[in-house]
C-alpha cells in the first residue's frame, strides 16, 4: 500500500520564526516555508515537516542526527554561534559523550526539541 508514497517525517514546534531563525541561521539548513510551516530539506534532500502546535511538548528523545566528520570541530562552530550542549550524565566539559558508541553531543532547539551531533 505505501511501498511508492513519498513518506516524510515531521516535528512540531511552539514558535515558527525561532524555528525557522535556529534551523536556517544557526543550523545553516535548507528550508521552505509555506502555509505557516516549515519544510527541512535534510537527508538527501528529503523532507521533514516543522509545524507549529500551541500546546507543543518537547520531544523527550533525539529527533533529528547530524553525522559529522569532526565532532571537535562541529560542537566548537555550533557553541560560537550560541548553542548550549546538554549535561547529560557521562558527557565531558565540552558535551561531548565518550564513553562508548560514537562520539555524539545533544541539544536543543528553541521549542526545546533534542538534536545532535556525532561523528561515525
Amino acid at each position: 500500500m505505501f511501498e511508492n508514497t513519498k513518506a516524510f517525517s515531521g516535528f512540531s514546534v511552539d514558535d515558527i520564526p525561532a524555528a525557522k531563525r535556529f534551523y536556517g541561521d544557526v543550523l545553516g539548513l535548507k528550508m521552505t516555508e509555506e502555509n505557516g510551516l516549515l519544510t527541512l530539506h535534510i537527508a538527501g534532500d528529503r523532507p521533514t515537516l516543522v509545524y507549529p502546535k500551541p500546546n507543543h511538548e518537547a520531544a523527550t528523545f533525539t529527533i533529528l542526527n547530524f553525522p559529522v566528520d569532526d565532532i571537535e570541530a562541529a560542537v566548537d562552530e555550533l557553541a560560537s554561534k550560541g548553542v548550549t550542549f546538554e549535561k547529560y550524565e557521562g558527557v565531558d566539559e565540552k558535551g561531548v559523550f565518550r564513553k562508548g558508541g560514537p562520539l555524539i553531543a545533544w541539544f536543543k532547539d528553541p521549542a526545546g526539541n533534542v538534536l545532535s551531533v556525532l561523528q561515525l
